[in-house]
């Protein structure tokens, strides 16, 4: 099956200049979103996880998914102020300034396995912050995985000392 058909191409979104991928077709396509979830697990190599860190918001779709496949717990990784109970924090840089993510402190025990994912690999700016958060608790990173890298935008290199995967490259 080839994902890419799923994914619809929006110009000028969220601003001009801008080419978004929307994963959206790809959701609403129950057979697409198995045979996705498939090739992500597939890629661990029956590899032990603990927990699946998803990045806000469009990283939470197949966190989840991953989490009950592999039998995991699921960390939401949010945006500044939106977790109930205590976080610790990283930052990471935007086109025009910096933004910062947090996890809540208690979500990775020292020595958990952990899969990160998120639906692109882009910039890698979030990417980073998110394996920022999960060493600084202590949990081991066995793979970031995304449903898409837009590799001309190098962000592999921000995160390439972990293991990376991407169901489809751009």
């Amino acid at each position: 099956m080839q994902l890419e058909k799923y994914i619809r191409d929006i110009q000028g979104f969220p601003k001009e200049g801008i080419l978004f991928k929307d994963i959206t077709p790809l959701l609403n396509n129950p057979i697409a979103t198995k045979e996705c979830l498939k090739i992500l697990v597939e890629s661990l190599n029956g590899q032990k996880i603990d927990k699946v860190v998803g990045a806000e918001s469009r990283g939470f779709f197949f966190g989840m998914l991953l989490a009950q496949e592999l039998n995991a717990g699921f960390i939401p990784v949010r945006k500044p102020k939106k977790l109930p109970y205590e976080t610790i924090s990283a930052s990471y840089e935007l086109e025009y300034g910096t933004d910062s993510l947090e996890m809540h402190t208690d979500a990775i025990k020292k020595g958990d396995r952990v899969l990160i994912h998120d639906d692109v690999l882009a910039t890698g700016g979030t990417a980073k912050a998110v394996c920022e958060l999960v060493e600084k608790l202590g949990g081991e990173i066995v793979q970031c995985n995304f449903l898409m890298e837009l590799s001309f935008l190098n962000g592999r290199e921000k995160i390439k000392e972990n293991p990376i995967f991407a169901a489809i490259t751009y």
